[in-house]
């Protein structure tokens, strides 16, 4: 593989900059194609608002800034502009690793310096960005006379609508992003109605609020998504819903400890609050506005870390053929499923390790994940004493990580550790040393870590500052000893992946798993044409996919509800460097649909999204680098539908063996999961090609070059 050096700008860096000699109230900035416009103003109270057009219509009415503050008066009116900057940025830099490699910023940018026309004349600074998918704008603190620190207790950003909406949104739960997604009017919002769902470990929903990335469709057309980027040292924000006004407010993340949200000293900025803007669905998949907004890489080259698929002992656990602990006791599984699970049947014994590597080896995947294979399970009960369980150095006697490592090695297959902290978050950072020491050792360089549960100390919550800082001291801490990480129960993405690209993936949304034990039946159809224009637009998502025993032959209440077929195309359609093939190794020997698991690509060249609409359906084609391979995914929801795929996409000239693994005839999520057909074909650049997809079905196809 090509190796990928630091940050390359590939064209042409031009910066303008002007100042405006006697500033008016109104300043505006518009995208370098000129279709994307911020107009900011001040009010007759002197209070700092903003608004967006797009193709001159109105996208957010005027909206205020305000900032609440402990022990200060509020920050919000009485304001002039003292100065207003303009400039225009272009470069391209390359992902290490990605959707796709090279990357185009280009973007108008316009930063306004405020003063307060009276005492104490406190200043801030307000950096707005235009690009041609979107704004960004973020808040700058300066230093101020007589103060060293800003105590926020609250942010109140406003972003009021132009219409109702139909929107696409979860609670605004501080505690996890696992709720499902909902489709309604902005006016009909109400995520109170989602408090304490009985399968969560941890959530609390204080507001009618929403988590982000939220995604909305305007009656004309357009499609919008509201997030934030580079979260850094500052409090994870929702979305406070007004149903009356159709308005949005920032409401962030708190914590019981403290009568304050934020405590960041002078000078500091805040996160970028963004929105991603879009004629297509589409648009917002192939938006790069989110990892844009981030700084550039400051680890460089990291060729420790290398895109993968892996197998893992997980998927048994959560189907109740094994447990994570030693003894058998209640676990993790005892609480997923409610009861107790089989006595003495262990999952991660040195035994059963070196039969996955063996199939993983045979098969060309490249990582082992294990769980469960460090003591402390046993003593996990009902989730509340977690302080100092885990050690993360000492095995169960049946398991032998050196001899795994050393077993891997020898057949090509490199173990991804894992931590489960059990949210004792303090516990965790007190063993970094020892536990990261013990992987350098080993050689092993990516971790999967686990935040289930409460956090300790109590009050604080995954999404507040103070944890938000501890998820960043453990991907630094992880960086420094060449470690990736993938977190499970995380704080959001927010692009912080351009800057630290050990930053591979994270779970944030209702996984695999859910399909396994939870009470509702698990994920709806729907579900992931969802996900794909929400979350996925956040960043990548280790979702788990490939599932082909979809019945769960030991879980008979509940099954996955797909096709077969959807499963493969979730390889393409939901991005991850990694990509877990999730089934038992049984399932998939000898079965010819496991041959696109061997086949797809994790690391591209670019992505394309050919068509999709939330909720509804999603087709990505992705080229996979190096190769000029190239793949093909797209899904459904519970409706039945013809999907017309054109391969304009491809390059001119060379023709592609194409093997396409459809539903078959009488394919059904509920009925007949398992039909599927494969195809053989020769594809080329201006083919067209319609398939059906089966009610909650999918296609896959591999383009190969010949």
């Amino acid at each position: 593989m090509k190796r990928i050096t630091n940050v390359i700008f590939l064209a042409l860096f031009s910066t303008q900059l002007w100042q405006c000699s006697a500033p008016e109230k109104t300043t505006i900035v518009a995208s370098p194609d000129g279709r994307v416009s911020i107009q900011f103003d001040l009010s007759e109270k002197g209070e700092p608002m903003y608004s967006v057009y797009y193709e001159a219509q109105p996208v957010i009415k005027p909206s205020k800034m305000k900032f609440e503050l402990l022990h200060q008066p509020a920050l919000g009116e009485g304001f002039e502009i003292e100065n207003a900057q303009q400039s225009s940025v272009s470069e391209q830099w390359e992902m290490p690793w990605g959707e796709q490699r090279v990357i185009e910023n280009k973007y108008n940018q316009l930063v306004v310096t405020l003063v307060e026309k009276n005492d104490p004349k406190r200043s801030w600074v307000i950096h707005f960005k235009a690009y041609d998918d979107g704004i960004g704008f973020r808040y700058e603190f300066p230093k101020q006379n007589g103060v060293d620190s800003l105590f926020i207790t609250e942010e109140r950003t406003e972003f009021n609508l132009t219409a109702d909406h139909t929107a696409y949104w979860q609670p605004g739960d501080w505690d996890i992003y696992e709720h499902l997604y909902r489709t309604t009017k902005v006016s009909e919002i109400d995520a109170l109605q989602y408090r304490n769902h009985p399968d969560l470990a941890q959530t609390y929903i204080p507001e009618n609020a929403v988590n982000t990335p939220v995604t909305m469709k305007a009656d004309e057309g357009l499609y919008l998504s509201f997030h934030e980027a580079n979260l850094t040292d500052y409090a994870g924000m929702t979305l406070k819903v007004n149903t009356a006004d159709l308005a949005l407010v920032s409401n962030l993340v708190g914590s019981e400890r403290t009568p304050y949200k934020v405590k960041r000293a002078l000078p500091f900025e805040t996160p970028w609050r963004s929105i991603q803007i879009s004629k297509t669905a589409g648009g917002l998949i192939d938006s790069k506005l989110i990892v844009n907004l981030n700084e550039p890489n400051k680890l460089g080259d990291i060729p420790w870390f290398q895109p993968m698929k892996y197998v893992g002992i997980w998927w048994e656990m959560h189907l109740g053929l094994s447990t994570w602990d030693y003894e058998g006791s209640q676990s993790m599984s005892t609480f997923a499923e409610g009861g107790k699970t089989g006595a003495g049947i262990h999952g991660a014994t040195t035994e059963n390790a070196k039969r996955y590597i063996d199939f993983a080896a045979a098969n060309g995947i490249k990582g082992l994940l294990v769980e469960g294979w460090y003591t402390g399970w046993d003593h996990w009960i009902g989730f509340e004493d977690r302080e100092g369980v885990f050690d993360f150095v000492t095995e169960y006697p049946d398991y032998d990580i050196a001899e795994v490592v050393r077993y891997g090695k020898e057949k090509g297959v490199e173990l991804i550790m894992h931590h489960e902290t059990s949210a004792a978050p303090r516990t965790y950072e007190q063993q970094l040393d020892t536990a990261y020491n013990l992987m350098q050792g080993l050689g092993i360089h990516s971790v999967k870590t686990g935040y289930v549960g409460k956090i300790i100390p109590k009050g604080e919550y995954h999404h507040g500052q103070w944890m938000v800082n501890h998820y960043r001291k453990v991907l630094m801490h992880a960086a420094e000893n060449q470690v990736a990480v993938n977190a499970h129960e995380p704080i959001k993405d927010t692009g912080i992946r351009r800057t630290y690209p050990n930053a591979i993936a994270r779970e944030g949304l209702r996984g695999q798993e859910w399909n396994a034990w939870a009470s509702d039946g698990g994920n709806p159809p729907e579900h992931l044409s969802i996900v794909a224009f929400t979350r996925m637009l956040s960043g990548p998502i280790d979702f788990t996919p490939g599932v082909f025993e979809l019945t769960l032959k030991s879980k008979p209440n509940n099954q996955v509800n797909t096709t077969l077929a959807h499963q493969l195309a979730l390889y393409v359609v939901i991005y991850s460097p990694i990509q877990m093939a999730c089934d038992l190794p049984q399932n998939y020997e000898r079965h010819p649909a496991f041959q696109f698991i061997r086949d797809v690509g994790v690391n591209w060249e670019q992505t394309i999204t050919l068509d999709g609409e939330p909720g509804d359906f999603v087709t990505i084609a992705r080229e996979e680098r190096e190769t000029g391979n190239w793949f093909v995914g797209s899904i459904t929801d519970e409706n039945e539908r013809d999907i017309t795929i054109h391969f304009d996409f491809l390059p001119q000239g060379k023709v592609f063996d194409a093997k396409i693994y459809k539903d078959g005839a009488n394919a059904n999520y509920q009925t007949n999961p398992a039909d599927y057909e494969i195809e053989s074909a020769s594809i080329k650049k201006g083919d067209v090609k319609t398939y059906r997809l089966a009610p909650g079905g999918g296609i896959a196809i591999s383009l190969l070059s010949q």
